[in-house]
């Protein structure tokens, strides 16, 4: 079946659906979260009954509460049993926690995804990897549809567009992408406001995080890999809370000797969270995928448990192999 084949069943589905439920992944980023509101919002403007959500921890990253959330609800308000349950920017069921019973239960789920990972799952799988971001993907539906983009969707999709692809400096950026971008804003999205609170903004002590971060950075020249973490006395010395330094990986991942940079962040429960990004030579979405996580190729990520050190050094020794 073609993407355009699955585009049309997925406007089907949400056409005759009344009811409608949406989650994304845990720990939403831009185009998750961007890809759900945006899609949520042109729902409820054609009459459907419509909640959005995602698994716990139930909280919207600071960068991201520009966007418009009156429709988000906490995961335990979403129905049991839903007609219609969209499952976005989501490569396997677990992704969305314990929104998955709901999924589960749901008369039909469809899946919207571009990650190289998803194996297709759910009743109607809307999945394309080539696809820059899944805000590609529901522009495409709500193309499909017919439907308007008023200035709030068009603000959601470019704000899933805009972080997936590095501010269009990556390499799934595609005319296609960029012309996708230029619709959004002539709909009415502001780049400046995106880029404003997801780039330019960031309280004090994120600061004293990055230079604790950096000052212990290590660089493996053999391995062409950058390394640092941080650890929950870290984040509680300098008063932020881990949303606040989602970009942190985009200063380490500067020093051009790399190839591949490492963030890892050890919370006091002994998880070890690990962020992955790579130039171009390495694949880590493959080298996530062999930790127990995921992601696309030159960004990806998983959590473990253990010592920091532990868990960099497993990276570090994945990296070895995979070279």
């Amino acid at each position: 079946m073609t993407r355009r084949d699955v585009i049309e069943l997925a406007a089907k589905a949400i056409a005759r659906a009344d009811q409608v439920s949406l989650a994304c992944h845990v720990g939403p980023d831009g185009d998750a979260l961007g890809s759900m509101l945006g899609l949520a919002l042109a729902m409820a403007a054609h009459g459907k009954t419509v909640t959005a959500s995602f698994g716990s921890p139930f909280v919207i990253p600071p960068s991201l509460s520009f966007l418009p959330t009156d429709l988000l609800v906490p995961p335990d308000r979403v129905p049991d049993s839903p007609e219609l349950m969209v499952l976005l920017d989501t490569g396997s069921l677990e992704r969305v926690g314990e929104l998955a019973r709901n999924a589960e239960s749901a008369a039909t789920t469809l899946v919207i995804d571009h990650h190289v990972t998803n194996s297709g799952f759910g009743d109607i799988a809307v999945v394309d990897p080539g696809a820059a971001a899944t805000g590609e993907l529901v522009y495409e539906i709500l193309s499909e549809l017919g439907w308007e983009l008023t200035p709030d969707i068009a603000l959601c999709l470019l704000t899933a567009l805009i972080t997936d692809t590095g501010r269009f400096q990556y390499s799934n950026t595609t005319p296609r992408t960029l012309e996708m971008a230029a619709d959004l804003v002539a709909a009415g999205a502001e780049p400046s406001v995106i880029g404003r609170h997801v780039y330019e903004e960031a309280p004090f002590g994120y600061l004293k995080a990055a230079a604790t971060a950096l000052a212990r950075a290590r660089l493996d020249p053999e391995l062409r890999v950058v390394s640092t973490y941080l650890t929950g006395d870290d984040i509680d010395g300098a008063g932020i809370t881990w949303d606040d330094t989602e970009n942190l990986i985009d200063l380490l991942r500067l020093a051009v000797e790399a190839d591949t940079a490492v963030l890892a962040k050890a919370y006091p429960d002994r998880r070890v969270k690990v962020s992955l990004r790579s130039r171009g030579d390495t694949d880590v979405g493959a080298l996530a995928a062999g930790l127990g996580g995921g992601g696309h190729r030159l960004a990806a990520g998983f959590t473990a448990e253990g010592d920091v050190d532990d868990v960099i050094g497993d990276v570090l020794e994945s990296l070895e192999e995979h070279r």
